[in-house]
């Protein structure tokens, strides 16, 4: 028995996703290829492929890969969190800065 679990999508990434999925449409379109043939070569139902082209929050992430490799796109996948800029930036504060050792004043050094 599946529980049915409510998504809180925030109305900004409720419109990310919309615009991958017109993205994913517009791309299968451009190779001139069916719901149909999409479908089949992804191992997912017609309307998975539509719901996938409608940006759907409930669709799986591994399923929007299966659909990407599908219409030959499966290394875009490879592009999310690809520049995190702020997470190197958070790391970067938290970076310990190496304490430098006390330098001698040239006159007192030693000659060899």
């Amino acid at each position: 028995m599946s529980k049915h679990t409510e998504y809180v999508i925030y109305p900004s990434m409720k419109k990310k996703l919309e615009t991958m999925g017109k993205q994913i449409k517009l791309a299968r379109l451009r190779r001139n290829l069916t719901v149909e043939l999409v479908a089949e070569r992804a191992n997912v139902s017609k309307t998975t492929v539509w719901a996938v082209e409608k940006g759907s929050p409930t669709v799986a992430m591994g399923i929007y890969a299966c659909v990407l490799a599908a219409i030959g796109l499966g290394d875009d996948i490879l592009l999310l969190a690809k520049d995190d800029e702020v997470g190197r930036a958070m790391q970067d504060l938290n970076l310990r800065v190496r304490a430098r050792a006390s330098s001698k004043k040239r006159g007192d050094e030693s000659t060899v």
